[in-house]
């Protein structure tokens, strides 16, 4: 019985081979992208049922990604085929150190095209929890509307909701458009997940405490704040505390680490840890991430995350 659902656009995502420019760069390894699907991959690898929602066009890459999806024993039940739209993709730079140029291709996709009657017949039977991002909310209005409704009768039923901004602020038509959209859903959430650099964004602070007393002032009932190797800072209604980082030998690559984090933080919660422990364990995963080229790849089973945390004390 699936336990969490996630929304958003999946894209095949080609890995340069070698370091150097976009323009040069002439062999690329294939991956799969998106923020909710690496969310996605990394709680069915720790055993946890999910349902993921999106849409894909009819062609190669969207049977690539609806294989892959399968393959990691994600339940399909609610992805849909677009006839006329293609799947997007992205190709992304190979760094030696900070964030890798991101070029993607999702104008008109098919993901784009969701709409609020996509999700008529979506079985809420034994949902705890729904994960989004801010990324489909820049993708279109229907798209928008669909994500909102979805947060609407998520709470409605009860269902604990984790928002990660994931600003793409290229999506947008203007930052000041991106930040009333994404603050307006974020407050209608019960924990809200967003990285130093976006929490001065969209709340005009650089400090952890007043990014999260600017939602915890609206209704939020948890603020973690990503501080990268630092850790993550926390503050709820009642408490406020700072849990540590993992040191990592060697960043690979940024992009996932903040999917990773939510996969940790959303997977403690389900099993019954408290919410420390779930930012703590997030933190490891996105350590583990983050040492790796592809958005998802670094995302581990139980065993290998097991070991980890083991070794890391």
């Amino acid at each position: 019985m699936v336990e969490v659902v996630t929304i958003g656009e999946p894209m095949v995502l080609f890995v340069a081979d070698a370091v150097g420019s976009l323009e040069t760069i002439e062999h690329f390894t294939k991956f799969l992208a998106g923020a909710e699907v690496n969310v996605s991959i990394g709680l069915t690898r720790l055993d946890h049922k999910v349902c993921y929602i999106t849409k894909l066009g009819h062609d190669p890459f969207g049977k690539y990604i609806y294989n892959f999806l399968s393959e990691e024993h994600i339940d399909t039940s609610y992805v849909r085929w677009d006839e006329v739209n293609p799947t997007g993709f992205q190709i992304k730079e190979k760094t030696l150190s900070g964030d890798p140029e991101v070029v993607s291709f999702r104008r008109g996709s098919a993901a784009s095209c969701l709409t609020k009657k996509d999700l008529a017949s979506l079985d809420w039977s034994g949902v705890k929890h729904l994960h989004v991002t801010g990324i489909p909310l820049a993708l279109s209005p229907d798209f928008r509307e669909a994500v909102f409704s979805l947060v609407a009768l998520a709470k409605i039923k009860g269902i604990r909701v984790t928002f990660d901004p994931n600003l793409r602020p290229k999506l947008w038509k203007s930052q000041a458009v991106m930040v009333r959209v994404i603050n307006e859903l974020a407050i209608q959430c019960d924990i809200v997940l967003p990285g130093i650099g976006e929490g001065a964004v969209l709340t005009g602070h650089d400090d952890p405490e007043k990014i999260a007393d600017f939602y915890l002032e609206k209704g939020v009932k948890a603020v973690s704040v990503k501080l990268g190797e630092k850790g993550a800072f926390v503050k709820t209604q009642s408490e406020s505390y700072l849990v540590p980082g993992f040191k990592v030998d060697q960043v690979v690559d940024t992009v996932g680490a903040g999917d990773a984090f939510a996969v940790g933080l959303i997977s403690g919660l389900l099993e019954g840890l408290t919410l420390r422990d779930s930012v703590l364990r997030g933190n490891a995963i996105g350590s583990l991430q983050v040492m790796t080229p592809g958005d998802n790849d670094g995302l581990p089973d139980r065993e290998t995350l097991a070991h980890y945390l083991q070794a890391r004390g």
